[in-house]
């Protein structure tokens, strides 16, 4: 998987099928790649085994990173636990900028604070192009749509989990590779700590 800086993009698509805001389509918040704050109770330490589990089987079944679909599915878990809410930041901030509007019979710039962050709104002079800016509360963006499309940017945060998501299933598929049983989990704790800090900021 590659892993990616703070505010960089993820990717840039349309969806359909998704209901809608305003005539803007909404993300599909249950993509793999399109991560939302998401407290699922599981501690570091199980994560930790679930992801060496991972690891052996993608191993076994000749997949690595993004190629397994467990793994992007583990991966949406794990990141999903120190991300934005952005489904609250874009609907509402979808909601804000439908209200604003409304009778405006000509191209508009909008900046309005929403609970969990910002929306910056502009309405492009040629035909009915939009461009839409979202920011979470800590002033990084995490979402851009224009002619149509969404992109998703990662935060500081996620790319932090993401990068110690990748360390330890890398460490333990090439364990697997050089044909390690799969470890106690007590004994990848123990070898992770020294190695890989966790971030629990939401």
């Amino acid at each position: 998987m590659q892993v990616n800086s703070a505010n960089t993009s993820l990717y840039q698509r349309s969806f359909s099928g998704t209901g809608s805001i305003g005539g803007i389509h909404l993300p599909d918040f249950n993509d793999n790649y399109v991560f939302s704050k998401q407290k699922s109770g599981i501690s570091d330490t199980e994560y930790k085994k679930q992801i060496v589990e991972q690891a052996y089987i993608d191993y076994a079944n000749s997949q690595f990173q993004n190629k397994s679909e467990g793994f992007n599915k583990l991966m949406k878990k794990y990141t999903s636990e120190v991300s934005p809410d952005r489904k609250g930041i874009i609907t509402s901030g979808l909601k804000a900028i439908s209200r604003n509007k409304q009778d405006v019979l000509k191209p508009i710039d909008l900046i309005a604070t929403i609970l969990e962050g910002k929306v910056e709104y502009q309405k492009l002079p040629s035909g009915k192009s939009e461009y839409i800016e979202f920011y979470d509360n800590n002033g990084e963006m995490v979402a851009t749509y224009s002619n149509n499309g969404w992109t998703m940017f990662t935060t500081k945060a996620e790319a932090a989990r993401q990068t110690e998501m990748c360390s330890i299933y890398t460490a333990a598929w090439r364990d697997a590779k050089n044909g390690s049983l799969l470890p106690n989990i007590g004994d990848v704790v123990d070898n992770e700590s020294s190695q890989v800090t966790f971030d629990a900021k939401a």
